[in-house]
């Protein structure tokens, strides 16, 4: 920090930070930060749609074959995937703002490498812009932390869910203007299934700005203020009892945010081997997510073999949707009233029913259609008390990290089980592998009943 008194480098002292942060200032610190993420997830969703919906169109043009098809999205997840690491790092270092902004200005960048790479039919290109432009992904799903920064612990899980939420809107909107944004860019001389990556840069540069201007003060750099002040407090406590007690603590607590140390992601990542809750929030983040990609890339390829339209895939996919943000409050409120352990096991139950529902469908579109609703439900059960679970666990100077090691995490084995779900259905069929899907599941209630019942 730098002596300045701005929101993110405050020059105050940490008792005189938390007098000026307590009461009523605190909530309305609490409502900007809400807005600005609101409004950024609600661009960035429509971003990620709107380029998305035609991303495999554009791979099959500029590839020449649709075996390469489903590449473009492959290297979009892998670079969401990787690029987790770097910017939560970097989060850990000068804060949300900095960090989730520095996210939607590669993700632009990636956008213009895609549509320099259709303009000069050059598939490698292409690829590499689709693995920048995964950080628009990176940043919506580290938006829902940011949430959480200054929540309170009993509203935590609903704070999250509020961010959650706000992706339904450019979700929906995105796929509906993915034609439009083509047919606007045909007089640049490149293919109308890159428009909607031009414009998905400019969304992204404006989400950048909304997020620059309205993220302050920094939400993370804020509660570190918060916690330095309370063991602040504490440590005097303690000297005026004995002193030495206080001596402890306070360099303890110099380590963890003086140097740097407690926000590195080698620390992030020992927390999480450390506490038992925050293996059961990993478990419960990633496995919900594997198990919804796995399921949903997979569903368009059965639906249409048993006979069924693009309006009606789409339709089924659009329910999805909705189950997976729409939702997303009750599952935040459910899990700040009954507990994150008991939200996860519910997320648990509804994978387990949806996977029963869409493999055993066999052509029967209402089933399907209720089994993609139930599998988006789920995993609104799992990745919001999930998050809310892992914030709780870990101490607050590590948090950004193993935010970081979650999304890295998660994103790596949804795109294992992504990749891997094609091989499955060609080999076994749709009902194999909502039945391997469900395996997962397994390991994932076990943890979750174990640590719960050792609590």
């Amino acid at each position: 920090m730098t002596a300045g008194g701005t929101a993110e480098t405050p020059a105050r002292s940490a008792a005189g930070e938390s007098a000026v942060l307590g009461g009523t200032y605190l909530d309305a610190v609490r409502r900007r930060v809400r807005l600005a993420l609101v409004i950024s997830q609600i661009l960035g969703g429509l971003g990620v749609s709107t380029a998305v919906a035609l991303a495999a169109v554009l791979a099959e043009e500029i590839g020449g074959s649709e075996a390469v098809a489903g590449l473009a999205s492959t290297s979009s997840v892998i670079g969401t995937a990787l690029l987790s690491l770097p910017f939560a790092a970097l989060m850990a270092r000068r804060g949300r703002r900095v960090g989730l902004t520095s996210a939607y200005v590669v993700a632009a960048v990636g956008g213009l490498v895609v549509v320099t790479g259709a303009a000069v039919r050059s598939f490698p290109l292409l690829l590499v812009g689709m693995a920048a432009f995964g950080a628009s992904n990176t940043a919506n799903l580290q938006a829902r932390f940011a949430a959480a920064d200054l929540a309170e612990p009993l509203h935590r899980a609903r704070a999250i869910s509020t961010v959650v939420w706000a992706t339904t809107i450019g979700a929906v909107l995105g796929p509906n203007i993915a034609a439009p944004a083509g047919k606007t860019v045909t007089w640049l001389g490149v293919p109308e299934a890159a428009g909607p990556f031009l414009w998905g840069t400019a969304v992204f540069l404006v989400a950048g700005a909304v997020l620059h201007l309205l993220l302050r003060p920094d939400p993370l750099l804020t509660a570190r203020a918060l916690a330095r002040a309370e063991r602040g407090e504490a440590v005097r406590g303690a000297g005026a009892d004995g002193g030495k007690g206080g001596d402890g603590d306070g360099g303890k607590d110099g380590d963890a945010d003086g140097d740097g140390r407690g926000r590195s992601l080698r620390a992030g990542l020992a927390t999480v081997s450390a506490s038992p809750h925050a293996r059961v929030a990993l478990a419960a983040i990633a496995g919900s997510h594997t198990v919804m990609v796995s399921v949903m890339v997979m569903t368009p390829v059965d639906l249409g073999g048993h006979g069924a339209g693009v309006e009606l895939i789409g339709l089924v996919i659009s329910g999805h949707i909705t189950g997976m943000y729409a939702f997303s409050p009750v599952m935040g409120w459910l899990a700040d009233r009954i507990g994150r352990f008991s939200v996860i096991l519910l997320g648990v139950a509804l994978l387990g029913c949806a996977t029963a529902l869409a493999g055993t469908a066999d052509g029967n579109h209402a089933q399907s259609a209720a089994g993609l609703f139930l599998l988006g439900l789920g995993w609104s059960a799992g990745l919001v008390s999930g998050s809310a679970l892992l914030t709780d666990s870990v101490p607050q100077q590590a948090r950004a990290a193993v935010q970081g090691f979650s999304d890295l995490i998660m994103n790596a084995a949804a795109g294992v089980g992504g990749a891997l779900s094609g091989l499955v259905v060609a080999q076994a069929g749709y009902g194999w592998l909502n039945l391997l899907a469900a395996a997962l599941l397994v390991p994932v209630a076990l943890l979750t009943v174990a640590v719960a019942v050792r609590r």
